[in-house]
């Protein structure tokens, strides 16, 4: 399984536009959301925000992979990889381990911007500890992106994932605190697998350990995603 894995890394920061897109926006978006009418005078902002938009580009990049998975069904690729001895099971792993790997790059733009731009000084164990978190924290999305990739067409996987990032990212409260929405919303946002996230990146810029509640939710949501990769990877199977 590890000369798969490799492969599909290569192939994916091969893509320059994943790379720009990947990377750039999110970077671009949190400065202007911490600069912008003043906003840059307030540290807690900073770092809080700096977190909530490392975790929506690390959602972005961890799903964009099921589009790469929908583009490979249409030509052909995964009648070929059928015919390795990979089982359904380390086929998804092999998925999932490679797009966590390319979700770094966004996740560490995003921190350096924090640190080197905007000034948010924090630990070195903080710093290590939210690299870390934001990227383990990431696998449900992947898995996620993997399902979609797997059942769908390339343009119907697309705007699938745009419509869940998006949904995640006002509801999940990472552009916004969900304590500026109503009572209704906080209380689904609370349950969402992007606010369990970023929550794990929020405890630590705070100094202390994730919350038992948030990392419920997301091990939760973990296994909900994984059981819908794998059954979509099996259903490709009957159409592809």
């Amino acid at each position: 399984m590890f000369p798969y894995i490799v492969l599909e890394i290569r192939r994916t920061l091969r893509d320059s536009v994943f790379l720009i897109f990947g990377t750039g926006m999110p970077v671009m978006m949190y400065l202007l959301f911490t600069n912008l009418g003043g906003a840059g005078d307030y540290d807690d902002w900073k770092a809080a925000s700096m977190v909530g938009m490392a975790a929506y580009g690390a959602l972005g990049s961890a799903m964009a992979i099921g589009t790469g998975i929908a583009s490979d069904k249409s030509l052909g690729w995964l009648q070929q990889l059928r015919i390795t001895p990979l089982d359904p099971g380390r086929a998804v792993a092999g998925r999932a381990i490679s797009g966590s790997v390319t979700v770094l790059p966004t996740i560490l733009t995003v921190l350096l911007a924090g640190a080197l731009v905007n000034g948010v000084r924090l630990a070195a164990w903080q710093w290590v500890a939210l690299v870390l978190l934001l990227w383990i924290g990431s696998l449900p999305f992947t898995l996620l992106g993997i399902g979609n990739g797997y059942r769908l067409t390339p343009q119907g996987t697309g705007v699938v994932n745009v419509a869940c990032l998006m949904g995640f990212a006002i509801v999940g409260g990472l552009w916004f605190p969900l304590a500026e929405f109503p009572g209704w919303v906080r209380s689904v946002g609370e349950f969402t697998p992007a606010h369990g996230f970023a929550d794990l990146g929020w405890a630590a810029v705070a100094g202390h350990a994730p919350d038992a509640g948030s990392v419920t939710v997301l091990a939760a949501w973990l296994l909900l995603f994984g059981g819908y990769a794998m059954i979509s990877y099996r259903r490709s199977a009957r159409t592809v």
